[in-house]
């Protein structure tokens, strides 16, 4: 049981169309030959883009496999823009915050345990000898800015809230963002926001809000929904205090919604059923289960036989049972069922159960085996059949013969507060920019949809805007440039590897959309890019 196979998502296509440049200056000159191959006036319309800043979360920043490092800032979405601006002589210069690294650094796979020799991971790549992502090494600490930090355009910051653009001291070094530590003018006082409005912006991109739902859902909805923890009224008065702050600085600019993120392969590589066993391991995990099903019977069998207090579909949902194959599914906590212990409780004060079955039966209260509604994160999959047990090896199986936590799955109740939260604050943003002249809002949303391959039902399900609904055809894929491209991270996919961030060629498709939006809201003309000349995951 040691060798779970993990069936991810479309990781290897059957055929891949792979792009690539012999070498930067390849790259540059097909760049160049795609935007000047007719002599043309660029115009910036009812726009000013001489300063054209953005702000954002890791989207904004151009984080992707998992790291901040210089390709994929590179490749942002918004440096896409700002050097489409300043080849069309729209803007004098678009600067970030180079990190200088090569590998960057990922926090989920560094290791502190020894501080003497701590062990840094950067970006994840795809290895197709095993499943999923691994790091590459060695990574590097993130490290400051020596750049002039007066002279920047991407306040783009990882792990980035609504409220955290507001806040003063955001960067304050060891207890802020060290992502915005390396390049904030004052880290103990200044904010984000604070930072951008004194370059004097006269155009901005904002995206940003996701990381106020997304926490919750890769997370396997474990804490508080976020409309408890951040409520409705506070993102918009926070919401509209930054726009409302760069208005006063007479800058125009666009706005971004959030994302259906359940769509994400974080949350749909991983399936529901990954569990391979043979038949004497089918039988010997169902045999320990026996007792554990007799007693969800005992529950729901009446008196004198029973307790009568269990609903007999609840029951049959809760009990255990596999068989030999390699699709069984995931064994779960789910917070949303009835807690069994004081059920369990009377079983064994009637004598129908033993103290030491009592006991045994304890971690199985609000277990259930995983069901395709239910969605597993790509976190997850590392933990699957890990033996809890070492004085006893191969008993203790988590997600196996023992329930994974709540932080594991994020179940249909889960994924409602999610979806629930995501709409709110998304109609929020797109009523801020309605009411506020020189705001437009571009719908992510349809794109997601598109791509994803949602039916119209399943993006109202989603509570997906009217214009996505109306991009739903229920095909997966959608070919942009000649290319197909997946909703995941393949070779053929829109995903880097860490399952949430565009890749550069997934940065590109997005920047040609927001450009395509731009002009025509704005009435200027600025120049796309050819996407395919953009990789897409990376992989060895």
């Amino acid at each position: 049981m040691k060798n779970i196979k993990y069936l991810f998502y479309s990781l290897l296509s059957a055929s891949v169309v792979f792009t690539s440049c012999d070498s930067e200056d390849d790259l540059i000159k097909e760049r160049i030959e795609d935007t000047t191959a007719e002599e043309v006036v660029y115009v910036p319309g009812t726009a000013d883009f001489s300063n054209y800043i953005a702000l954002g979360n890791s989207l904004t920043a151009g984080y992707m496999d998992g790291a901040l490092y210089t390709e994929g800032q590179d490749a942002s979405f918004v440096n896409i823009i700002g050097q489409q601006m300043v080849a069309a002589g729209l803007t004098g210069e678009f600067n970030q915050p180079d990190i200088n690294s090569v590998n960057g650094f990922n926090s989920t796979f560094s290791d502190f345990s020894d501080p003497a020799n701590p062990v840094i991971a950067g970006k994840t790549i795809l290895d197709i000898s095993i499943p999923g992502p691994v790091p590459t090494f060695p990574g590097d600490l993130i490290s400051a800015y020596s750049g002039n930090k007066g002279a920047l355009n991407n306040f783009g910051v990882p792990g980035a809230k609504v409220a955290d653009l507001l806040m003063p001291g955001y960067g304050f070094p060891d207890l802020g963002n060290p992502y915005f530590t390396r390049f904030a003018s004052n880290p103990s006082t200044t904010s984000i926001l604070a930072d951008a409005l004194a370059t004097n912006p006269t155009f901005y991109t904002l995206w940003i809000g996701s990381n106020d739902v997304l926490g919750y859902a890769l997370g396997g909805g474990a804490g508080s929904d976020p409309l408890d923890v951040y409520s409705a009224a506070q993102f918009q008065a926070d919401y509209s205090s930054i726009i409302g702050q760069l208005a006063a600085k007479g800058a125009k600019g666009v706005v971004i919604n959030m994302p259906a993120m359940l769509l994400i392969p974080y949350l749909r590589a991983v399936p529901y059923n990954p569990v391979p066993l043979t038949a004497d391991q089918a039988t010997a995990l169902n045999a320990g289960f026996a007792g554990f099903n007799a007693a969800l019977d005992g529950l729901v069998a009446p008196p004198p036989f029973g307790l009568g207090v269990l609903d007999a579909a609840d029951a049959e949902a809760r009990k255990v049972s596999y068989a030999e194959g390699d699709e069984n599914p995931l064994l779960i906590v789910d917070e949303d069922l009835t807690d069994l212990s004081g059920y369990f409780d009377i079983l064994q004060s009637y004598a129908i159960i033993t103290a030491e079955q009592r006991a045994a039966l304890q971690p199985f209260v609000q277990a259930r085996p995983a069901t395709a509604a239910d969605l597993v994160p790509l976190a997850t999959a590392p933990v699957i059949g890990e033996d809890l047990n070492p004085l006893a090896p191969g008993t203790v199986l988590r997600g196996i013969s023992y329930p994974l936590d709540d932080k594991y799955i994020l179940t249909p109740n889960e994924q409602v507060a999610a979806v629930t939260a995501r709409a709110t604050y998304s109609a929020i943003i797109e009523g801020i920019a309605a009411a506020t002249p020189g705001v437009e809002m571009y719908d992510i949303q349809p794109l997601f949809a598109d791509i994803a391959g949602l039916s119209s039902a399943q993006a109202t399900q989603l509570a997906l805007t009217p214009s996505a609904i109306a991009a739903a055809d229920g095909e997966l894929g959608i070919t942009y440039e000649g290319v197909k491209i997946a909703p995941d991270f393949s070779p053929s996919g829109l995903f880097s590897t860490d399952g949430v961030h565009p890749n550069p060629r997934g940065h590109a498709i997005l920047a040609n959309n927001l450009i395509d939006f731009i002009n025509t809201k704005f009435g200027s003309n600025i120049p796309k890019v050819n996407s395919t000349v953009y990789r897409t995951v990376l992989f060895q």
